[in-house]
């Protein structure tokens, strides 16, 4: 019993001695993301437990509240994560004006206005570049047998459509989806033509 209370009393006269931001960094060893954002008072942590957390926006809102290269290229990430590839740009460029040696930064600016240049030359919609699916469903007669859906007349999607919904929904870190992105787009160039 006496130790219990004894462990019971180190609780919580840690919980009082703890900082906010001591008591949000212990949530985000643990990973509770969410809750270690709520209490961090430091914008950078709190961007990266916003962005753990899969809370984008949140994130890159906090970045945004600090002024390192550090930051805006976090913030960068936590926008191309978003589809929003124009401000993405911009806070790549904030970083490299801050640190111009800068090379990821420089790389993902790059596939960030690749990904841009893509989405205006297919029609892309600003609105709908948000990565990652609503919500997952599985065909239950696909699962119990049945047979595949046919997709006809203006359901029909063309291979181009098809691609740029997928890219829509890949979810992978930033510099990972920017670097395969530019590759695949510096393949598909015609011969010579960036002489």
């Amino acid at each position: 019993m006496k130790a219990i209370i004894c462990t019971l009393f180190a609780f919580i006269l840690a919980g009082i001695l703890w900082t906010p931001n001591q008591q949000a960094q212990r949530h985000f060893r643990d990973k509770e993301y969410a809750r270690s954002a709520e209490e961090f008072q430091e914008p950078e942590w709190q961007g990266a437990a916003w962005y753990r957390a899969g809370e984008f926006e949140k994130a890159a809102q906090a970045f945004a509240r600090s002024k390192t290269p550090e930051a805006r290229y976090n913030e960068g990430n936590a926008w191309v994560l978003l589809g929003k590839y124009d401000i993405a740009v911009d806070r790549y460029e904030k970083a490299l004006q801050q640190r111009p040696d800068w090379k990821e930064a420089r790389e993902n600016r790059d596939l960030a206005a690749a990904r841009a240049k893509m989405l205006d030359n297919s029609g892309g919609d600003a609105g709908d570049q948000k990565l990652g699916a609503d919500k997952i469903v599985f065909d239950k007669k696909k699962q119990e047998g049945g047979e595949d859906t046919e997709v006809t007349g203006a359901e029909a999607s063309s291979d181009a459509t098809m691609q740029a919904l997928w890219l829509r929904r890949v979810q992978t870190k930033p510099a990972d989806f920017l670097r395969s992105k530019f590759a695949y787009q510096l393949s598909m160039e015609p011969e010579g033509e960036n002489q």
